[in-house]
């Protein structure tokens, strides 16, 4: 779970080195002078690269990286902005992020019932009935 680095320091796995965040920390707007303050955002980018590189569930993600929700919906706005996109980019040339990071979640992924060739209830789906009732309508 921890990994050495050669000045005998103790970096947990999944989090970004101090290199890595000086090299997207510019992609972040800076804090709003109202309202409430934000979550700070190394630790919601260290919250995504685990569940990414994990491939847990949104709710499983330790607490130490602040509510899922939060994370979530960061994560949420920032793949529709690019922002995440930057993010990766900016990431690739480091360690933080590997080949085997990459998944398709199916659990997500619906489908009408009709997609599968099941058809609609109530229309025929047999090539035969089709033809028929083609035939009887003209």
């Amino acid at each position: 779970m921890k990994k050495r680095l050669a000045k005998g320091l103790v970096m947990l796995r999944h989090r970004l080195t101090n290199e890595q965040w000086d090299l997207i920390s510019d992609l972040f707007e800076p804090p709003k002078r109202t309202g409430r303050p934000p979550r700070d955002r190394r630790t919601i980018v260290d919250g995504i690269l685990w569940i990414l590189n994990t491939g847990a569930p949104w709710r499983d993600l330790p607490e130490e990286f602040g509510p899922w929700g939060t994370v979530w919906d960061l994560f949420d706005k920032w793949n529709g902005n690019g922002t995440l996109d930057s993010i990766l980019d900016r990431l690739r040339n480091t360690e933080a992020i590997s080949e085997e990071l990459w998944c398709i979640d199916g659990t997500i992924v619906r489908a009408a019932r009709c997609a599968s060739g099941g058809g609609k209830r109530g229309t025929p789906t047999s090539q035969r009935i089709m033809h028929w009732a083609a035939v009887e309508a003209v």
